[in-house]
């Protein structure tokens, strides 16, 4: 199915507007060539023959016609626009479900500033393209086919002259459009990179002023910028050139018109009120040409956004809920992966995984940076689909489950805090959003949050910010805390929960968490060993494999990877220590 037809799909719905926008279109064709028309008994009957009794009668018609031109004009711009309007509310809660629906993946390749360009900007113009091609299609051709009937009816053979020029015409709608479509596209892309550097450095606004990149950052605005403004200029040049030439155009049809005709009135053939009422539905035939020229543009602007808008439209979701898919009961005996693999883009990330986790267990989860750690948990929720193997909950497959049964079983905490430019309270609910005031209060009490969010000035109605701007590191990870608390979940995934923190702070989120793991079974990511050594089970992976498993004391004594890490952030933590205690010791020296 072409963009076309996929755009008349979203229009059908509104059939019945559509029609009476169309009847209204048919108004203003019939109007605006009987204007025209008129011009025949005005001039014969008033001016050349002075019938006084024609006087009154016609000056009645053309109110009346022009009155009629009026209302349908209005009625077809009314209508079209409501049609117009409707699809592209309804094009962009569709793409925004899509979203929805799409992987992490698909995120992790797409910029965030890209998307918002696509939902906002480029859905915007193919509102133009829908309202402007339905009315261009349906009215500018009936006023033509109008106005040329009444050329015909008036004088063939003149007619038959002017149609000389008429088909040139069309030309440069054709050329143009072409044209028009490619820049189109360069532009709107242009304006999605404008939107990806907008995001990137408003939302790390404290990373550029802390580097001082102002400079930077204006000299890249500004380049994007510029190359909009080229493209823009390109198409102001091709939209602007559109207009010139059909009235070049129509200036030649309109003077071979006054060369044949003003001969047939001299010679007595034709009378001045054919010639001038020919003359003038000639002269206006032309200004409905004119805005197919640039309803084409617009059209073409249109469906270079479209084909980006149903890009998105068109990426599969790869991560749904099977036919036959049942929700998953709450977990009862354990969490098993089952040699499991997993590759990105061909790249092996996890091989050959085996692990069981029992109902109410702690597993820690430790490795370098990259070894794996956080993907191993994100397919738990499935954020990722397992490449090869399984993972099952109480011996069922995860993918044999729906999915909001599985993701509404896990509570989730990380390193880095999610929160919304909403109240307290909201951030909290956004957990379930079906508890109660008091379980609310409950979850912020047992997270540890309760005191500094009654020392806010509207306590739980108080706004925090864009991703909790307005709180401390330990403040938002406690939120995250309550938020996970109020959700109670019986699978719990703390990735490096605390490793962000400051010492005090994450006493106090320590606290918190503990709150959050009582009786659930939990996989905890940890930077820092020492948080981890009282887990039931540590779990270590190497380049994507687990490489050893056992309690802290039992894996120290093995003297593998794990001791390695421990030692060597042990001693990285006395190396300080010493190093603060001689700057401490000279201090005291001199004084």
């Amino acid at each position: 199915m072409n963009l076309y037809q996929r755009l008349l799909e979203l229009v059908k719905p509104y059939w019945h507007r559509l029609v009476i926008a169309m009847l209204c279109m048919v108004g203003v064709a019939l109007c605006t060539a009987a204007l025209p028309y008129l011009i025949k008994p005005v001039i014969d009957d008033i001016f050349v023959n002075k019938r006084e009794e024609m006087l009154k009668f016609l000056a009645m018609v053309v109110l009346l016609v022009f009155a009629g031109k009026g209302l349908s004009d209005w009625g077809q711009a009314y209508f079209m626009s409501y049609v117009g309007q409707r699809v592209i509310v309804q094009l962009r809660q569709q793409l925004y479900d899509h979203l929805q629906r799409l992987p992490l993946s698909f995120f992790d390749k797409m910029p965030t500033g890209l998307l918002m360009s696509r939902v906002t900007n480029d859905v915007n113009l193919i509102q133009g393209a829908v309202s402007n091609a339905v009315t261009g299609i349906l009215k500018d051709p009936l006023t033509i086919v109008g106005l040329v009937a009444v050329m015909f009816y008036r004088d063939w053979q003149l007619a038959a002259v002017a149609m000389v020029v008429l088909p040139f015409a069309f030309f440069p709608i054709v050329k143009f459009g072409r044209m028009l479509r490619g820049i189109s596209t360069k532009s709107q892309e242009s304006m999605g990179d404008i939107s990806i550097i907008l995001h990137e450095t408003i939302g790390g606004s404290r990373i550029v002023k802390a580097f001082g990149m102002e400079e930077y950052e204006k000299e890249r605005f500004y380049k994007e910028n510029t190359r909009y403004f080229r493209y823009l200029m390109k198409l102001v040049m091709v939209r602007a050139l559109s207009s010139p030439l059909m009235e070049f155009m129509g200036g030649v049809a309109i003077a071979l018109v006054i060369l044949y005709g003003g001969h047939r009135v001299i010679q007595g053939v034709s009378s001045p009120g054919e010639f001038f009422s020919f003359l003038g539905a000639l002269l206006m035939v032309y200004e409905p040409v004119k805005r197919l020229s640039k309803v084409n543009n617009v059209v073409q602007e249109g469906m270079a956004a479209a084909h980006r808008v149903y890009d998105i439209l068109d990426t599969p979701p790869t991560i749904e809920d099977k036919p036959k898919a049942v929700p998953l009961k709450p977990m009862a005996s354990k969490l098993e992966f089952r040699n499991v693999n997993f590759s990105y883009d061909n790249e092996p990330v996890l091989k050959d995984i085996n692990l069981h986790v029992t109902a109410g267990e702690v597993v820690a989860i430790v490795g370098v940076s990259g070894a794996g750690k956080s993907t191993l948990v994100d397919l738990i929720p499935r954020f990722y689909e397992v490449t090869d193997g399984a993972i099952l909950i109480d011996g069922v497959d995860i993918r044999d489950v729906t999915v909001s049964s599985l993701r509404g079983q896990i509570a989730l905490v990380t390193q880095q805090t999610i929160l919304f430019n909403d109240t307290v309270r909201n951030n909290i609910a956004y957990g379930d959003i079906r508890k109660s005031e008091q379980e609310i209060i409950a979850a912020a009490k047992a997270a540890n949050a309760y005191d500094f969010v009654m020392k806010m000035p509207q306590g739980f109605e108080t706004i925090i910010g864009e991703q909790g701007a307005r709180l401390s590191g330990g403040e938002r990870q406690r939120l995250c805390i309550a938020r996970a608390l109020l959700k109670n979940a019986p699978i719990l995934i703390l990735d490096e929960a605390t490793s962000s923190l400051d010492s005090e702070a994450e006493m106090e989120v320590q606290k918190a968490l503990e709150n959050l793991m009582s009786g659930r079974t939990t996989l905890v990511i940890a930077h820092r060993l020492s948080t981890i050594k009282n887990a039931d089970r540590i779990v270590v992976i190497s380049n994507g494999r687990i490489v050893e498993e056992g309690g802290h004391d039992e894996l120290l004594e093995c003297h593998g990877e794990y001791c390695r890490l421990y030692d060597m952030q042990f001693s990285q933590v006395d190396t300080n220590a010493a190093a603060k205690a001689k700057v401490i010791a000279a201090e005291r020296g001199k004084g």
